[in-house]
């Protein structure tokens, strides 16, 4: 299968391992900046002779990819996503999909007027934690599920943001919720029934007077189906991330998944009693070596099969649409100091422009 990759920044290494080890055909690189390519060919020997473009449209129009990667600025997502899929590319998308419920519509229309299927990278789904607790909830094995809470404890500097001054811009990114934490809120849907309908919360920017988005976000989620969830997030913590914890409280289960990136189970406890709780510890913690993790090439993996099967991939559109909307809907309580119910008709990180303004 023919792949390309458009965005050379920081997390495209994932996605270059992620396709060779899918035996993906790299045919396209594709960054504005030449730097970024080269860096990335010095890394990985193997891609050296990979053309490189920086107008992507040309790369769709010569190479004619089957799959496309977007992992660049936020902000681009959308209208690039467009592009690929009018050309008739299956696309996966690094999060967040978009940065509007306007964009993100915009992207599904296309995708379903071309039949094409679209991914959103929420690769923590594919950790072996994360896939050994949904098997708990898909199998009822909690009873009725009383709430959710994800935590994501995590340090980023001046440094950090410097290195790509879009990052924390709400044309191009939004704060914390939207580029640290949309993973957990993402895993807190997929466990609570991806369909939240009132949100109440509170974010605010306390240490980072340098980027315009939040860099703590406190949310309650009620859900359609009765079960609360707890969002925390932030960027504040002192000597470097703590951790990235998801935790489950049903009527006849408790789990509990943290570490750096939800993947070690650290509580396994159940009535049914089917399974020993030390033995699912040992065999669904898996350490990472770096927050990305190891899902991306269990992802591509995915998206590869859904292609070629002709069904829906794990993450599709329609999921990453509802980590977008339960992100701006945390913002538009923020903002507005109220509940907000959800679905939401049309929101945008724009909206927000001097939310932390504290003149």
């Amino acid at each position: 299968m023919k792949y390309a990759l458009i965005g050379c920044g920081r997390v495209s290494p994932n996605h270059i391992v992620a396709a060779t080890k899918n035996d993906l055909e790299l045919v396209g690189l594709c960054d504005v900046s030449k730097n970024a390519v080269y860096e990335l060919k010095e890394k990985y020997p193997l891609i050296k002779n990979v053309k490189f473009y920086k107008d992507y449209k040309k790369m769709l129009e010569e190479q004619r990819p089957e799959l496309v990667a977007i992992a660049t600025e936020s902000g681009k997502h959308a209208d690039i996503a467009v592009d690929c899929i009018n050309a008739g590319c299956n696309v996966i998308i690094e999060k967040p999909i978009a940065l509007s419920i306007k964009d993100a519509d915009r992207i599904i229309e296309a995708a379903e007027r071309m039949g094409v299927k679209v991914a959103a990278n929420h690769q923590n789904r594919f950790n072996a934690s994360i896939q050994k607790i949904h098997e708990a909830v898909a199998q009822g094995r909690f009873g009725k599920i009383f709430h959710g809470t994800t935590q994501i404890r995590w340090s980023r500097g001046e440094s950090y943001y410097k290195q790509a001054p879009w990052r924390g811009t709400w044309e191009m990114d939004g704060g914390a919720l939207m580029n640290q934490c949309i993973h957990n809120i993402d895993l807190l849907n997929w466990m609570l029934g991806e369909e939240p309908a009132e949100v109440i919360a509170m974010t605010d920017n306390l240490n980072h007077g340098y980027i315009e988005g939040e860099d703590i976000g406190l949310a309650i989620v009620r859900y359609k189906n009765g079960a609360y969830g707890v969002v925390e997030g932030t960027v504040n913590v002192y000597g470097g991330d703590m951790e990235e914890a998801l935790c489950l409280f049903g009527e006849n289960g408790t789990v509990k998944a943290d570490g750096t990136i939800n993947n070690i189970i650290e509580n396994w406890r159940f009535a049914d009693e089917k399974d020993d709780e030390e033995e699912v510890k040992r065999e669904f913690s898996v350490p990472v070596d770096h927050i990305y993790g190891k899902g991306h090439t269990a992802l591509y993996a995915d998206m590869i099969d859904a292609i070629a099967n002709n069904r829906k991939p794990l993450v599709d559109m329609y999921s990453g649409k509802k980590a977008l909307e339960l992100v701006l809907a945390i913002y538009k309580s923020s903002f507005e100091k109220s509940a907000v119910k959800l679905p939401l008709e049309d929101a945008s990180t724009l909206d927000f422009k001097g939310l932390f303004n504290k003149e």
